[in-house]
């Protein structure tokens, strides 16, 4: 006999059906005078992370929102990760509040407003501002030309006739998705530092969890608490395996086997990915064999890129 019993599935399933932990995040948009709107959201989570020429999130919404409408017209916006005060978070269930327009959200808004870096890069254009008291950012640029989602109009408020896309823009009556690419990703330095130095528990932000879960009453949410490290499980592989996977990469580029020593603790599924790119590098500095003193090069450029 199971343990569980079998809850009704309804709209709104994350927040009415179930316990469901999210981020809380204000989102960014321009409004019709170039002012920044901003909305909360917590149904967004990455998208594309690798294999591509771009990183993206992937946004979930109702499509009359404020939010739809805006990156209909104009396809700018910034994710804002709110850290966890209680008088924030009582602000962004106001400005969760649906119905209210731009003017109205944002009048004795309580956050501070400022200029993000793709407005410095890019001063011809306009962009969304970014909140100062957000621990990141992340400055994205919807991607229309997916799904077809270019011909997706603003207007229709009271819910879109079909045909609806599979996956972005207007998929369905009263719902949207929009693919983000994300352009920048904004730090506050403290922060900045424990990513590029080394993170340890007193150096992370202090991140609130929306439960998902409302009732006609109360939106819930948990106070942060100190994180708890847990060693990753230490597999090596084998050697000969290492030796076998790489000097068949390629038929020019071959591992001395102290090369391959210094694989050996990568990850299996992982393992094909940094042989390429130990490859590519290998091409582009016109190596044949690749030494112990390669491989150090190459991390210390792979360590570099991350820095920067």
């Amino acid at each position: 006999m199971s343990s569980f019993k079998d809850l009704r599935i309804v709209d709104n399933f994350y927040q009415t059906s179930a316990f469901f932990p999210m981020p809380t995040v204000l989102i960014g948009t321009l409004a019709d005078d170039g002012s920044t709107s901003l909305g909360s959201y917590s149904l967004i989570q990455p998208y594309y992370i690798a294999g591509r020429d771009y990183y993206a999130m992937l946004l979930c919404t109702r499509n009359s929102s404020n939010t739809a409408q805006h990156l209909l017209k104009r396809g700018k916006c910034s994710l804002n990760f709110i850290p966890d005060k209680k008088k924030y978070f009582k602000e962004v269930v106001r400005l969760g509040f649906p119905g209210d327009t731009p003017a109205e959200k944002m009048k004795n808004c309580i956050f501070t407003l400022e200029d993000g870096l793709m407005t410095k890069e890019h001063p011809e254009d306009t962009f969304p501002q970014v909140i100062a008291e957000a621990y990141q950012v992340f400055e994205c640029t919807w991607m229309r030309q997916l799904d077809g989602a270019d011909k997706d109009l603003p207007g229709n408020l009271n819910g879109y006739e079909p045909p609806y896309h599979d996956f972005n823009g207007i998929t369905s009556k009263y719902g949207a998705h929009f693919i983000l690419r994300v352009d920048k990703i904004l730090m506050k330095e403290k922060y900045y530092n424990a990513i590029n130095d080394g993170v340890k528990a007193k150096n992370f932000p202090r991140v609130p969890v929306d439960y998902g879960y409302r009732d006609s009453k109360n939106f819930w949410y948990t106070s942060f608490k100190r994180p708890i490290p847990e060693l990753l499980p230490i597999r090596e592989g084998n050697l000969d395996s290492v030796k076998y996977a790489a000097n068949r990469m390629d038929d020019k580029i071959k591992f001395t086997e102290e090369a391959c020593k210094m694989m050996v603790n990568i990850p299996r599924i992982f393992l094909p990915t940094a042989l390429k790119g130990c490859i590519t590098w290998a091409r582009e500095n016109n190596v044949t064999l690749i030494t112990e003193e390669h491989m150090k090069i190459i991390n210390d450029k792979r360590a570099k890129e991350k820095k920067r």
